[in-house]
């Protein structure tokens, strides 16, 4: 097993390679580059101005001159592994919107994406897979018919609607909540310790809720149809006949394998930790990691694009690992090769 884990790790190196190879490869040949978009936008400038030569080509120095400042002065190849060069350095280039290293940019952008990420992954975990054991062992009773069509309602609503409900309800008509939205308020930094969380819970209760609602459904009838197989199992039934308890079949030996296929997708979510949803931080005012992502790739900003890229690229990666070794944990029969 340990060297099957070697492996994983192994091709890590080589799996971002052809990945970032790819999107490189894709930013250099679309059209409407950030090359494009600075003349376009230096001509844009000049007709407002009222300058005569703003229709006028740039001449060749200057075309040379900005196609260095972009990095598009080198063929294809060479800019890629200059840039995977930076990147063994530790550098993901500047952002050409915000003109500030793309580590500095995402470092922004991070702590909010992180703090929607870590809670709703523990939060969803934490009321899911308790959910999902209630509605197998209550199976076609009252509470499994009512919490069915709550979570499927729930899954049903996209989540950018479900946000506008929320806001039009519990923030413009009821004022419980901040109409304008936001991370934190704007008196936030001059606040007691105390008020300050007040204030963040305020500000994040509804985008959080709407994070939530996505994902219940899934994961709870995953726990849900995985352990009612279990049940019906013949092992189970042995148990019982056995003289084990009801409970005891369940926890001891139902649950463990039921949660196999939950361990599975259990790493993927590093990667949700930190990409968040555009759409959510949009609608309720909050510049996140998905906000930035969707604007860099609206703005032509490749070198942010990039390292969106590698981030959550590594951390999908790094997530099947441990999806793998949370497997091997929980099933000892388990072996990889």
């Amino acid at each position: 097993m340990r060297a099957y884990f070697l492996r994983r790790l192994l091709l890590v190196p080589i799996t971002l390679f052809g990945v970032t190879l790819l999107v490189f490869t894709i930013t250099r040949l679309v059209p409407g580059g950030p090359l494009e978009r600075a003349l376009a936008e230096a001509q844009q400038a000049g007709l407002e101005r009222g300058d005569a030569a703003a229709g006028t080509p740039l001449s060749q120095e200057q075309m040379q001159q900005l196609a260095e400042l972009y990095g598009f002065d080198k063929p294809l190849l060479a800019a890629y592994f200059h840039w995977l060069g930076d990147l063994l350095r530790g550098s993901l280039g500047n952002s050409f919107i915000y003109n500030e290293p793309v580590w500095t940019v995402m470092a922004w952008k991070l702590p909010v994406s992180l703090y929607f990420g870590l809670l709703t992954l523990i939060i969803t975990y934490a009321v899911c897979i308790p959910l999902g054991i209630l509605k197998a062992i209550k199976h076609r009773t009252v509470l499994d018919n009512v919490s069915s069509i709550v979570i499927f309602a729930g899954y049903a609503i996209p989540s950018y609607v479900f946000g506008s409900i929320l806001i039009l309800i519990f923030a413009a008509q009821l004022e419980w909540f901040p109409l304008l939205g936001g991370f934190v308020g704007e008196d936030f930094y001059e606040m007691s310790l105390f008020g300050k969380v007040v204030n963040l819970i305020h500000h994040t209760t509804l985008p959080l809720l709407c994070y939530l609602i996505g994902s219940f459904a899934f994961l709870t009838l995953l726990m849900k149809n995985n352990l009612m197989d279990n049940l019906a199992a013949d092992y189970v039934r042995t148990a019982v006949a056995k003289g084990v308890g009801f409970r005891e079949a369940v926890f001891k030996h139902a649950f463990r394998n039921s949660i196999i296929p939950i361990a599975t997708t259990f790493g993927q979510n590093l990667t949700l930790i930190v990409s968040g949803s555009f759409l959510i931080e949009v609608i309720f005012d909050i510049d996140g990691f998905g906000l930035l992502g969707f604007r860099s790739v609206v703005d032509r900003d490749y070198p942010v694009v990039m390292g969106i890229l590698f981030v959550s690229a590594l951390l999908l990666l790094i997530g099947n690992i441990i999806s793998d070794i949370l497997v091997a944990l929980i099933d000892p029969r388990i072996r990889f090769n």
